[in-house]
């Protein structure tokens, strides 16, 4: 897999980390996303590891990923499976993924880094990125936004954008993104793909980002 270009190319939230050609971003995201995003997930976990959800969340007992690279934690919902970066572009650090019930479909949720975001463009840096995603996953399509909010993850300042998307063959998805400013020099993201039609399938990612914790 390629690197990812550092000035808020799409499909990727605002400032990832590390420079390199947008095409190349462009032809690695195609990887990623072929077999409906199911194929980012096949091996166990290097740069993460799992550790237990004991608060009180519709996730609580689950196993989470603890991804350093990132530094975000993140539930694991039953029956997903996970990747240890190994299929990621550079600015992916952990993944998850499930299938739909017909082999089809399914959804994904997938963290990173960034760089520095202030509070007061975390809207408009979250916007953008979430549109640019809809923008790269279906082509000559349209999105609506179905949510745009502040958020805090662990006391930090976060933003989250959900998106519907539909391209012209009918192709249907939906998309969350939430972006968090942890210190200066740094941010973090988490991003759900659903490509199911399924309101459990969407409203079982929506957990898995509100999971989410610092660290």
């Amino acid at each position: 897999m390629t690197t990812p270009p550092s000035i808020c190319p799409p499909p990727l939230p605002p400032t990832p980390p590390l420079p390199h050609g947008q095409w190349r971003t462009r032809r690695a995201w195609t990887v990623v996303t072929v077999g409906a995003l199911v194929l980012i997930l096949l091996a166990g976990g290097a740069v993460w590891w799992l550790t237990r959800d004991d608060d009180s969340s519709p996730l609580a007992g689950r196993p989470r990923v603890t991804d350093t690279a990132a530094g975000l934690s993140y539930a694991v919902p039953e029956g997903w499976k996970r990747n240890d970066g190994k299929d990621l572009i550079q600015a992916f650090t952990s993944s998850i993924t499930t299938k739909g019930p017909d082999g089809h479909g399914g959804s994904a949720v997938l963290a990173g880094r960034g760089g520095p975001v202030d509070e007061s463009a975390l809207q408009q840096r979250t916007e953008t990125a979430a549109r640019s995603n809809a923008e790269f996953f279906y082509p000559d399509g349209k999105s609506t936004v179905e949510e745009s909010r502040p958020a805090t993850v662990s006391g930090r300042s976060a933003y989250t954008v959900v998106l519907s998307t539909r391209d012209d063959s009918g192709r249907a998805g939906r998309m969350r993104l939430t972006i968090v400013a942890q210190t200066g020099d740094r941010s973090a993201f988490l991003l759900g793909v659903t490509e199911s039609p399924e309101p459990a399938d969407s409203r079982e990612v929506d957990a898995v980002l509100a999971s989410a914790a610092v660290g």
